[in-house]
């Protein structure tokens, strides 16, 4: 597939995991050989298309401000096909938890089918759960779909809630509908938070602000094509709905040490470009 044909796929792609995007976008931008001077402008392109997926801005902010961007391009994916976030939640749950997840998080996922005694409540929201519900019936994880009415008696019973960040900064975090009713029935209830914060979902300010402005446009009632904020994939909580964070260096409580920005603040991404 020639380069630009692939940069469009990848731009296109709905419905994929983040690794995935980051693995495919990679592999695009590491064959734009033939035109550096375009790097840029694919970069801006694709997080135009991915607005809340924060490993692609990860990704894209590494790259366009590198001095080396072909040889960095496949120092980061190889970074986040070694991500040992998954292993770290693994190794830091307790013995027999029960578990409460929202929707299909991948990284989380991944840590979960690590464990063979855990039981994941697995609450769906908009019918995105079902890839979920098979990924831990094919590797014989103990798992119960949760109607999302039930939310508040499903944490109530569990002994970890567990949100994964599409992205995050010290005050905000991107995550998947549905997130802030687990945040809040935990908090109620005195359950646990913990935040799965893959490699590159850790961004500057200035990225969380871009996409804040994004969701409210989007969301917003007096718009030329308002969407409801209920019927979005994404949402913004706060980050004082979370007491810890899980990331590829294990476990630590929530506060700004604890999320960090993986990449530099690359300004020229929030320029539009002609699609």
């Amino acid at each position: 597939m020639h380069p630009i044909e692939h940069l469009r796929y990848v731009a296109r792609a709905q419905g994929a995991d983040p690794a995935s995007l980051v693995e495919e976008t990679a592999h695009a931008l590491g064959s734009l050989h033939f035109d550096p001077s375009g790097i840029v402008v694919a970069c801006r392109r694709i997080v135009e298309r991915h607005p809340f997926t924060g490993a692609l801005w990860w990704l894209c902010a590494n790259v366009s401000t590198s001095s080396e961007p072909f040889e960095a391009v496949w120092e980061l994916a190889e970074e986040i096909r070694g991500d040992r976030t998954g292993a770290e939640l693994a190794a830091a749950l307790p013995d027999d938890a029960t578990i409460v997840t929202i929707g299909s998080p991948d990284v989380a996922g991944d840590g979960l089918i690590r464990r063979g005694d855990v039981r994941v409540l697995v609450l769906d929201a908009g019918h995105t759960a079902t890839q979920f519900f098979r990924k831990l019936e094919r590797y014989d994880v103990d798992n119960d779909p949760v109607d999302a009415g039930a939310a508040g008696a499903a944490v109530r019973a569990a002994d970890v809630v567990l949100i994964e960040a599409l992205a995050c900064d010290s005050h905000r975090i991107v995550a998947p509908i549905g997130s802030s009713t687990i945040a809040a029935a935990a908090h109620a209830w005195g359950t646990p938070v913990w935040l799965v914060a893959g490699v590159g979902r850790r961004l500057p300010s200035g990225f969380i602000d871009h996409m804040v402005q994004r969701y409210e446009a989007i969301t917003d009632p007096d718009g030329e094509h308002p969407v409801d904020p209920w019927e979005m994939d994404v949402e913004i909580l706060p980050t004082s709905m979370v007491t810890d964070v899980i990331g590829p260096h294990g476990r630590v409580p929530m506060g700004p040490p604890a999320i960090q920005p993986e990449c530099p603040m690359a300004h020229e991404l929030l320029r539009h470009s002609a699609m």
